[in-house]
């Protein structure tokens, strides 16, 4: 029988599509791989070339002149402050107290009045002491009268012991018995006056002179002399005193100048230290450090006549303790520190910077003395220090706070000639 070679076509046919497809799948591969290695050195090429162009602008920003602020250094003298913290207090204040029981009849005052001392304040009934001081002056009279037959009859005895008409015994025993109501007469005459001051307590008045504050009892209330909130507060205000304290590192300059035997000047401020209040003296410094907190208690006295301060009201206080002549001064912004010292960019007429070495004095608010080695009239770098160094070109955006035209203009030539990077 013969092969049928139809049979065997098919199997051939597969082996050559096999073959094909696996060509096909290598050049593929290929083409990929060949794709991405094109492209990483198209891009590492890429990044060459913007690194060796960014290099070159980086270098050309270096070589540009850094935009500053300055301000000019001035010479005037420069007071020196120490700074605290304080509490008003008042110079007095009394609570008015009931001294007799009894109905209050009438209150004589308005809350918030200024009174001045010896101003009636409130009424209390007076019927029952009035009574009383009638009483004790009926039995004055009464025992003055009796003194006055004993008197009498004291001054016949003797007379008639003086005769020899009578005992010795009974002259002596009349004088014992006028001495008796003389002692019951002064006994008498410090009860009516104990009900004369009683009657005049019926009446009470301002012991001091200062601001009345909110009425504690009413009229018709029956007020006693224990009563623990008393009928109203005083408070002097004017003249009134600020409690303040300060660190004991400043005690020696205060010890110093205090025995110069000047007054010290005082300023109070408000609470946020902005608003001016008063002016004062300084009245006194307490004896002793508190361990607790290292500072030192002083008053100061205030006229307060327009009545800005209050009792117990917070205050910051300011201290003039001294003045220094004719220094430089500088804001604060312009001081630098560094492992050397403390120094200061100044602006040269060529425009370039000097580090300049400097001692520093006293600190005012954002102004700061200089001892030595800066004089007035000189130009110190406020804003763009970051970018400063010995030698380096500056361009004065702004001097004493007001913007210099030249260098917007300047600034705006130099972005148009400047080549842009991509």
């Amino acid at each position: 029988m013969k092969k049928d070679n139809r049979a065997e076509l098919p199997k051939s046919n597969s082996k050559l599509r096999n073959v094909a497809l696996f060509g096909l799948l290598l050049l593929i591969f290929g083409g990929i791989g060949f794709y991405f290695q094109h492209s990483s050195e198209i891009s590492t090429d890429t990044k060459q070339n913007k690194s060796k162009s960014g290099g070159k602008h980086r270098h050309d920003d270096e070589d540009k002149p850094a935009v500053v602020s300055v301000e000019t250094t001035t010479k005037a003298d420069f007071p020196i402050y120490l700074n605290g913290l304080g509490t008003v207090a008042a110079l007095k204040s009394v609570t008015v107290h009931p001294r007799v029981d009894g109905e209050l009849m009438r209150v004589a005052f308005s809350e918030g009045q200024t009174v001045k001392e010896g101003d009636l304040l409130a009424e209390i009934d007076p019927r029952p002491f009035q009574i009383q001081l009638q009483q004790a002056e009926g039995q004055l009279l009464r025992d003055e009268a009796l003194l006055k037959n004993a008197e009498i009859d004291y001054e016949r005895y003797k007379t008639l012991l003086a005769q020899d008409s009578i005992a010795a015994q009974q002259t002596a025993t009349q004088a014992s018995q006028v001495k008796q109501y003389q002692g019951i007469v002064e006994m008498d005459k410090a009860q009516v006056n104990n009900a004369k001051l009683q009657l005049t307590y019926a009446h009470l008045t301002a012991p001091i002179s200062g601001k009345i504050g909110l009425r504690q009892v009413d009229q018709g209330n029956i007020v006693h002399a224990n009563d623990t909130n008393g009928l109203v507060v005083i408070t002097q205000l004017q003249p009134i005193n600020v409690v303040f304290t300060l660190p004991e590192d400043n005690i020696q300059a205060l010890i110093q100048r205090k025995r110069s035997n000047e007054s010290i000047n005082i300023t109070a401020y408000d609470r946020v230290g902005k608003t001016k209040l008063a002016d004062g003296k300084l009245l006194a410094i307490d004896n002793q450090i508190d361990p607790t907190t290292g500072t030192l208690k002083l008053k100061a006295q205030f006229d307060n006549h327009d009545s800005v301060l209050f009792a117990n009201q917070f205050v910051n206080i300011k201290m003039h303790l001294d003045t220094l002549k004719d220094v430089t001064k500088v804001s604060s912004a312009a001081i630098q520190n560094d492992t050397q010292g403390t120094f200061v960019y100044v602006v040269t007429p060529e425009k370039t910077v000097q580090i300049r070495r400097v001692t520093l004095g006293a600190t005012e608010g954002d102004k700061v003395a200089v001892i030595d080695n800066l004089a007035p009239n000189e130009l110190v770098v406020l804003e763009g220090i970051d970018l400063l160094h010995e030698g380096g070109q500056v361009d004065i955006a702004k001097k004493d706070g007001q913007p210099v035209a030249d260098v917007s203009d300047k600034k705006e030539k130099s972005d148009k000639k400047s080549p842009k990077h991509e």
